[in-house]
Protein backbone atom coordinates (compact mmCIF):
# COMPACT_ATOMS: atom_id res chain seq x y z
CA UNK A 1 0.00 0.00 0.00
CA UNK A 2 1.44 3.33 -0.99
CA UNK A 3 1.66 5.86 1.88
CA UNK A 4 0.55 9.39 1.32
CA UNK A 5 2.88 12.34 1.84
CA UNK A 6 0.97 13.16 5.03
CA UNK A 7 1.50 9.63 6.40
CA UNK A 8 5.21 9.80 5.60
CA UNK A 9 5.59 12.93 7.71
CA UNK A 10 3.59 11.40 10.53
CA UNK A 11 5.78 8.28 10.75
CA UNK A 12 8.91 10.43 10.43
CA UNK A 13 7.87 12.37 13.54
CA UNK A 14 7.13 9.12 15.40
CA UNK A 15 10.57 7.69 14.59
CA UNK A 16 12.31 10.88 15.72
CA UNK A 17 10.38 10.85 19.01
CA UNK A 18 11.33 7.22 19.64
CA UNK A 19 15.00 7.96 18.92
CA UNK A 20 14.99 10.88 21.37
CA UNK A 21 13.35 8.76 24.09
CA UNK A 22 15.96 6.00 23.62
CA UNK A 23 18.80 8.54 23.82
CA UNK A 24 17.47 10.08 27.04
CA UNK A 25 16.98 6.65 28.58
CA UNK A 26 20.54 5.68 27.73
CA UNK A 27 21.94 8.78 29.46
CA UNK A 28 19.89 8.01 32.57
CA UNK A 29 21.49 4.56 32.75
CA UNK A 30 24.93 6.18 32.91
CA UNK A 31 24.00 7.98 36.13
CA UNK A 32 24.18 5.83 39.32
CA UNK A 33 20.67 4.90 40.38
CA UNK A 34 19.26 6.04 37.07
CA UNK A 35 18.49 9.45 38.54
CA UNK A 36 19.50 12.94 37.46
CA UNK A 37 23.14 13.90 36.99
CA UNK A 38 24.91 14.98 40.19
CA UNK A 39 25.31 18.67 40.94
CA UNK A 40 28.57 20.42 40.16
CA UNK A 41 31.38 20.03 42.70
CA UNK A 42 31.36 22.65 45.46
CA UNK A 43 33.81 25.51 45.17
CA UNK A 44 36.90 25.75 47.34
CA UNK A 45 35.24 28.65 49.17
CA UNK A 46 32.23 26.49 49.99
CA UNK A 47 34.41 23.62 51.25
CA UNK A 48 36.62 25.73 53.47
CA UNK A 49 34.05 28.34 54.40
CA UNK A 50 36.20 31.15 53.00
CA UNK A 51 34.53 34.44 52.14
CA UNK A 52 34.54 35.81 48.61
CA UNK A 53 34.83 39.40 49.79
CA UNK A 54 35.90 41.44 52.79
CA UNK A 55 32.53 42.22 54.35
CA UNK A 56 33.17 40.69 57.78
CA UNK A 57 34.45 42.24 61.01
CA UNK A 58 35.14 39.33 63.32
CA UNK A 59 36.73 39.32 66.80
CA UNK A 60 40.12 37.69 67.24
CA UNK A 61 39.90 36.97 70.98
CA UNK A 62 37.27 34.28 71.31
CA UNK A 63 38.96 32.59 73.09
CA UNK A 64 42.26 34.03 71.87
CA UNK A 65 45.56 32.64 72.99
CA UNK A 66 48.57 31.16 71.31
CA UNK A 67 46.80 29.29 68.53
CA UNK A 68 43.00 29.23 68.98
CA UNK A 69 41.16 26.43 67.25
CA UNK A 70 37.76 28.11 67.43
CA UNK A 71 38.48 31.81 67.04
CA UNK A 72 36.03 33.59 64.75
CA UNK A 73 38.75 35.46 62.89
CA UNK A 74 41.94 33.38 62.92
CA UNK A 75 42.55 29.65 62.51
CA UNK A 76 45.96 27.99 62.72
CA UNK A 77 46.65 25.76 59.73
CA UNK A 78 49.49 23.84 58.09
CA UNK A 79 50.59 22.23 61.33
CA UNK A 80 50.55 25.53 63.19
CA UNK A 81 53.06 27.18 60.82
CA UNK A 82 50.45 29.47 59.29
CA UNK A 83 47.25 31.31 60.17
CA UNK A 84 44.16 31.64 57.98
CA UNK A 85 42.22 34.88 58.29
CA UNK A 86 38.48 34.24 58.01
CA UNK A 87 37.74 37.83 57.02
CA UNK A 88 39.97 37.78 53.95
CA UNK A 89 40.58 34.11 53.19
CA UNK A 90 44.33 34.77 53.17
CA UNK A 91 46.89 32.46 54.82
CA UNK A 92 49.72 34.18 56.71
CA UNK A 93 52.93 32.78 58.09
CA UNK A 94 52.47 32.56 61.84
CA UNK A 95 55.93 33.73 62.81
CA UNK A 96 57.48 36.19 60.33
CA UNK A 97 61.23 36.64 60.17
CA UNK A 98 62.67 39.43 62.30
CA UNK A 99 65.53 40.39 59.96
CA UNK A 100 65.11 43.58 57.93
CA UNK A 101 65.95 43.25 54.23
CA UNK A 102 65.76 45.20 50.97
CA UNK A 103 62.51 44.96 48.99
CA UNK A 104 64.02 42.73 46.31
CA UNK A 105 65.25 40.26 48.93
CA UNK A 106 61.87 40.37 50.66
CA UNK A 107 59.96 39.47 47.50
CA UNK A 108 62.28 36.65 46.46
CA UNK A 109 64.33 35.07 49.24
CA UNK A 110 62.05 35.95 52.16
CA UNK A 111 58.82 34.77 50.52
CA UNK A 112 58.85 33.36 46.97
CA UNK A 113 61.76 31.01 47.68
CA UNK A 114 60.78 30.31 51.28
CA UNK A 115 59.08 27.11 52.49
CA UNK A 116 56.56 27.48 55.32
CA UNK A 117 54.64 24.54 56.72
CA UNK A 118 56.27 22.26 54.16
CA UNK A 119 54.96 24.35 51.24
CA UNK A 120 56.28 27.00 48.90
CA UNK A 121 54.06 29.40 46.95
CA UNK A 122 54.36 32.36 49.33
CA UNK A 123 54.58 36.02 48.39
CA UNK A 124 54.71 39.52 49.85
CA UNK A 125 51.22 40.81 50.62
CA UNK A 126 49.84 43.84 48.89
CA UNK A 127 49.40 47.09 50.79
CA UNK A 128 45.70 46.54 51.46
CA UNK A 129 46.22 42.90 52.48
CA UNK A 130 48.95 43.77 54.97
CA UNK A 131 46.97 46.72 56.33
CA UNK A 132 44.00 44.40 56.92
CA UNK A 133 45.89 42.95 59.90
CA UNK A 134 46.20 46.35 61.57
CA UNK A 135 43.82 47.09 64.44
CA UNK A 136 43.33 50.90 64.35
CA UNK A 137 42.28 50.89 68.01
CA UNK A 138 45.77 49.76 69.05
CA UNK A 139 48.21 52.64 69.12
CA UNK A 140 51.95 53.02 69.61
CA UNK A 141 54.16 51.42 70.65
CA UNK A 142 52.35 48.46 69.03
CA UNK A 143 52.42 46.03 67.50
CA UNK A 144 49.08 47.18 66.13
CA UNK A 145 47.43 43.76 65.96
CA UNK A 146 44.01 42.78 67.35
CA UNK A 147 43.89 41.40 70.89
CA UNK A 148 44.01 37.63 71.01
CA UNK A 149 45.84 37.23 67.69
CA UNK A 150 47.84 33.98 67.32
CA UNK A 151 50.93 35.46 65.60
CA UNK A 152 54.41 35.47 67.12
CA UNK A 153 57.53 37.55 66.46
CA UNK A 154 55.57 40.46 64.95
CA UNK A 155 57.61 43.61 65.53
CA UNK A 156 56.53 47.21 66.13
CA UNK A 157 58.23 48.13 62.90
CA UNK A 158 57.72 48.60 59.16
CA UNK A 159 56.86 45.66 56.89
CA UNK A 160 57.27 45.64 53.12
CA UNK A 161 54.26 45.20 50.88
CA UNK A 162 54.34 44.08 47.24
CA UNK A 163 52.61 47.32 46.26
CA UNK A 164 54.81 49.63 44.24
CA UNK A 165 54.23 53.38 44.12
CA UNK A 166 52.60 54.29 40.82
CA UNK A 167 54.59 57.48 40.22
CA UNK A 168 57.95 56.18 41.46
CA UNK A 169 59.63 53.03 40.15
CA UNK A 170 62.08 53.10 43.08
CA UNK A 171 59.46 53.03 45.85
CA UNK A 172 57.17 50.48 47.45
CA UNK A 173 54.56 50.76 50.19
CA UNK A 174 55.28 49.76 53.78
CA UNK A 175 52.87 49.23 56.67
CA UNK A 176 53.93 50.25 60.16
CA UNK A 177 52.91 47.92 62.96
CA UNK A 178 54.04 50.58 65.42
CA UNK A 179 51.29 53.05 64.55
CA UNK A 180 49.33 51.43 61.69
CA UNK A 181 50.45 53.97 59.10
CA UNK A 182 50.99 53.23 55.40
CA UNK A 183 53.84 55.06 53.65
CA UNK A 184 56.29 54.64 50.79
CA UNK A 185 60.00 53.91 51.03
CA UNK A 186 62.83 53.53 48.56
CA UNK A 187 62.99 49.80 47.85
CA UNK A 188 66.62 49.89 46.69
CA UNK A 189 67.96 51.60 49.83
CA UNK A 190 65.60 50.98 52.76
CA UNK A 191 65.52 47.73 54.72
CA UNK A 192 62.28 46.53 56.31
CA UNK A 193 60.71 43.32 57.56
CA UNK A 194 58.79 40.82 55.41
CA UNK A 195 55.58 38.95 56.29
CA UNK A 196 54.62 36.28 53.76
CA UNK A 197 51.13 35.32 52.66
CA UNK A 198 49.37 32.84 50.36
CA UNK A 199 46.30 33.55 48.26
CA UNK A 200 45.20 35.63 45.24
CA UNK A 201 46.75 39.09 45.06
CA UNK A 202 44.29 41.92 45.79
CA UNK A 203 46.36 44.70 44.18
CA UNK A 204 50.02 45.45 43.49
CA UNK A 205 50.34 49.08 42.32
CA UNK A 206 49.06 52.14 44.13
Amino acid sequence: MKLTHHSDRHWERVIKSLALAIAVGGLALLVPGGGPAPAASPTLEAIQGLPQDWDKTLPANDPGGACPSNSSRFTCVMGGAAVRGTETGLVWEKSPNTTAVLWGVATHSSCADHAIGGRKGWRLPSQIELASLVDPSVGAPGPTLPAGHPFTNVQSDHYWSATTVADSSDSARVVSFQNGGVTGQNKTVSSNLAWCVRGPMQESVY
